[in-house]
């Protein structure tokens, strides 16, 4: 039995849920999304609450469709962000329109396009991204981070907000070395 997907899911208000067959679409104040069921998972609205069943016996995605429900219904409601932050002399972000350009020490700027699900916002040296569908927010955030991940000597790059990147010592032994070989 999974416990996940046995959790029934709170439909939040100003969203509307509509079961057609396998297709469940999920519509609120941000926009819409649709999440598609196997045959054997089920889903049905019971008083405020959605409930997924397996149609036959045990089935380990139970609790994976029952999430991907529950982040459909929290995105179109209250939406998805991931924020990112700038650590470096010089590293600046802009956006305009559905472009965020990146100035960070490269010859070029780097210039990222967000899909339709997704926008930028960035304030200081915080990007953030947001949108309704979890995914994509998270994979979009994870591109934008490995345009410079963090480097272990000063910590310069762009990380996630509150991400703690280990610092290696570097060459501290040649500086305490002294003078060798005279």
């Amino acid at each position: 039995m999974s416990r996940i997907g046995n959790k029934p899911i709170i439909i939040e208000e100003g969203v509307t849920i509509s079961i057609d067959g396998g297709l469940v679409l999920v519509k609120g104040t941000k926009g819409d999304l649709s999440v598609e069921l196997p045959r054997n998972i089920k889903a049905h609205i019971e008083e405020n609450k959605i409930h997924v069943k397996t149609v036959r016996g045990k089935d380990s995605k139970q609790g994976l469709f029952r999430s991907l429900l529950q982040n459909a219904v929290t995105g179109v409601s209250r939406g998805w962000t991931k924020e990112l932050e700038l650590i470096g002399v010089g590293f600046r972000a802009q956006t305009s329109g559905k472009e965020l350009t990146l100035n960070l020490g490269f010859s070029h700027p780097v210039v990222i396009t967000a899909d339709q699900k997704v926008s930028f916002q960035v304030k200081n040296n915080l990007i953030t991204v947001l949108g309704i569908d979890k995914y994509s927010v998270g994979e979009t955030a994870a591109s934008i981070r490995r345009v410079k991940p963090p480097e272990p000597y000063k910590g310069k790059g762009i990380r996630y907000k509150g991400e703690v990147v280990r610092k290696k010592a570097g060459k501290s032994a040649k500086a305490v070395g002294g003078s060798q070989g005279k």
